[in-house]
């Protein structure tokens, strides 16, 4: 049996633009894979396709194209046609949405929230069963038994994204995407919130997609760290490999944009300020998707998308210049 719980190959994710010919590249040819027990991390700024990614996986949005392999169970193959009946693997797959305030039925009790799992899933045979089981629930994620019977409105923002922890962890499932999680939350909540996603990992086994636009969250939480720019995977590494060694230009700005608690640390850091927005999908640069915002960029970056490959045991990274990438560029390290 393979030590890989999930595996993505050449996934993508294309959006027809309504009145034209073009598509959005949301995600374009990534390729990744999660361990038994892992949390892979996923990060990137606003729009680069982390989250379609999630979806894409749990196929809430049916790919474009690529493969996607769940614990040796091919569930999505646009080569073969193959496309599994997604019921069963729902009980396996479940995903904890970005936005407490919306991702919840404002007309429906917290019990009723948290049971409608158990009741597609027919996995409770009495009311009472039910009951027991919904109040169990809520008190894994902190949550008391007076709380089923309330709405979502008399919750915090950080109550109402426990809810959504506890309808996540109804069924009993191996993998959770954690698609932004902590980032409608005060910073306050956040860390209490980032801790019970961790309590929960090792109480229950559990396998996450930890998708953060904070390098700082993700890389506290992953084990392994991918990077996306523009629907690309640009970096892939250990946490640690990805924080102290990172490789890509990319990488190096968003780790040099993390703010340091040390001043005198602080005031010595080197902070990378990249030139220009991000390009649009629906008409991405030629080349490297990055090139329109990389201090080493030449006529080659222009023509040619450089291969996203392994640079060190584990390490993998695209760009056409990693020559040129002093360590000592990098923010901090």
């Amino acid at each position: 049996m393979s030590e890989n719980l999930l595996e993505i190959e050449h996934l993508k994710q294309y959006f027809p633009v309504a009145g034209s010919r073009k598509t959005v590249k949301a995600v374009d040819d990534v390729s990744f894979f999660i361990r038994k027990g892992e949390t892979f991390g996923l990060v990137g700024e606003s729009g680069c396709g982390k989250t379609t990614t999630g979806r894409s996986i749990l196929r809430l949005t049916e790919p474009t194209a690529g493969k996607i392999v769940y614990d040796g169970n091919v569930i999505f193959d646009s080569e073969t046609g193959k496309k599994a009946d997604m019921l069963p693997y729902r009980r396996k797959m479940q995903i904890v949405f970005q936005d407490p305030y919306a991702s919840l039925d404002p007309r429906m009790t917290v019990g009723d929230i948290v049971g409608e799992a158990l009741d597609i899933h027919k996995l409770c045979r009495t009311r009472a069963e039910r009951r027991e089981r919904i109040l169990s629930l809520l008190s894994t994620v902190g949550l008391n038994s007076e709380h089923a019977n309330r709405y979502p409105h008399e919750f915090s923002g950080g109550q109402r994204q426990r809810i959504g922890i506890a309808r996540a962890l109804a069924v009993d499932p191996e993998f959770i995407v954690c698609d932004e999680p902590v980032s409608a939350l005060d910073v306050s909540i956040q860390a209490q919130v980032v801790n019970m996603f961790e309590d929960l990992q090792k109480k229950l086994g559990l396998t996450y997609l930890f998708i953060a636009h904070d390098l700082s969250i993700v890389n506290h939480i992953s084990g392994r760290i991918g990077v996306m720019y523009l629907g690309h995977l640009v970096e892939m590494a250990d946490a640690d490999e990805i924080t102290f060694h990172s490789m890509h230009p990319y990488t190096r700005s968003l780790i040099s944009a993390v703010p340091i608690a040390d001043p005198k640390i602080a005031r010595s850091s080197k902070r990378i300020i990249l030139s220009g927005d991000v390009p649009s999908p629906v008409d991405p640069p030629s080349g490297c998707p990055f090139r329109t915002r990389c201090l080493y960029a030449d006529g080659r970056c222009a023509e040619e998308n450089p291969a996203f490959r392994e640079e060190k045991p584990g390490h993998f990274v695209a760009c056409h210049h990693l020559d040129k990438l002093n360590p000592a560029d990098q923010g901090k390290s």
